[in-house]
């Protein structure tokens, strides 16, 4: 069969198969997977929860992994990671996944302002280390803020899917409870499960809600007065006394991961603390300090070395790399560097070896480079 459909893909050739085959039906394609939106869900403001259906190349996920979708805007196919939110081993076979719609996000913007039922969007295989191990831990302590909700509410709804007998800690951080998407879940998990905690905070918000009435509840939804409801240590040991025997997962915003991460290591823990960046912080670009020109070999395009990222440098050359995340996590934008040395802008480490595969995202010129783009 392997052999046929390469033999079909020659005789179609320059397209591959797919790209005529899309044009009977955008999801009837022998290896690209794609996957068509059944359900649009704009439950909190700023955000959209997209319900897919996946072609028969769809394997699943684990909790905590992302996925790649692609999506065509104004003639050009952008690629983004997102978590899938439901638990895995679902027999319906499709994916839920919830995007926050980013003041500066393309694609973001786009699924929620126009995603609709019957739209078809490219799809990737479920990937990432961020995953809830076999067997399950026995204690789990889950903390997120904002967006980096999403891999670790599928970590949750797993659990509870599972009826996971341990104890079980959902800590979240949100702007406030208007903007918190998949609170019915949430409330549903914490009322079944009487070993699963729900902790949210709004430590934003100025005002004092009702004090606790039953503190042993599984559902705490606090705005602390002004100035705290930030994560510390004590806000830790209130949640989670028992965190240095729990395998502990975090996403978040770059300062509540500093915090936890800080603790863990005070605490001799990091081999139990697990994280999930949705941001990263790179080192600032500094053109009076750039020199050289970038050579994108490939193309035969050139341009002065700007500071910024190979990716940058190379869209504002005009030219259109395939990327995704922008965070050096899917590694979808990886590019050979024939010659000169770059900089990783998350570690600080310099490298020259020729013929090297490199991140676009993450990398920048140090003088002169020629990248086979």
């Amino acid at each position: 069969m392997v052999d046929l459909i390469n033999l079909v893909q020659t005789l179609t050739s320059p397209h591959p198969l797919d790209r005529y085959l899309e044009l009977i039906r955008p999801t009837l394609t022998v290896r690209d997977m794609r996957a068509e939106i059944t359900h649009v869900r704009r439950s909190a403001p700023g955000s959209v929860t997209l319900t897919l259906r996946p072609t028969r190349q769809w394997k699943g996920h684990v909790a905590g992994q992302y996925v790649q979708i692609g999506v065509v805007i104004d003639g050009v196919r952008h690629m983004r990671c997102y978590s899938p939110v439901n638990p895995e081993g679902g027999l319906d076979r499709h994916i839920q996944l919830t995007v926050k719609a980013h003041p500066d996000g393309l694609v973001s913007q786009y699924l929620y302002r126009h995603a609709a039922a019957g739209m078809v969007v490219d799809l990737t295989p479920a990937d990432g280390v961020f995953r809830l191990p076999e067997p399950r831990p026995e204690r789990v302590l889950l903390i997120s803020g904002g967006s980096g909700i999403t891999p670790v509410l599928s970590m949750l709804r797993t659990l509870a899917a599972e009826d996971h007998p341990g104890e079980v800690v959902f800590l979240h951080y949100a702007k406030s409870p208007a903007v918190l998407p998949h609170r019915a879940e949430l409330d549903a998990i914490a009322r079944r499960h009487r070993n699963f905690r729900i902790e949210l905070r709004y430590p934003h918000r100025i005002e004092n809600v009702a004090p606790r009435v039953d503190p042993d509840a599984p559902w705490v939804d606090l705005a602390p007065a002004k100035g705290g409801g930030y994560f510390d240590y004590d806000e830790l040991e209130r949640v989670a006394p028992w965190f240095a025997d729990a395998q502990t997962y975090v996403c978040g915003p770059q300062s509540l991961m500093d915090a936890v991460r800080t603790i863990y290591q005070a605490e001799q823990l990091e081999d139990r603390l697990h994280t999930e960046e949705f941001t990263i912080a790179l080192a600032p670009a500094d053109a009076g300090e750039a020199h050289g020109t970038v050579n994108f070999s490939a193309s035969g395009v050139s341009a002065r070395n700007d500071g910024a990222t190979l990716l940058e440098q190379a869209e504002s050359a005009g030219l259109s790399p395939e990327y995704g995340c922008r965070m050096g996590i899917c590694f979808s934008c990886t590019a050979v560097r024939r010659s000169g040395c770059t900089r990783n802008l998350r570690t600080g480490e310099t490298d020259s070896d020729p013929d090297q595969p490199i991140q676009l995202c993450i990398n920048a010129p140090v003088g002169d480079v020629e990248v086979d783009i």
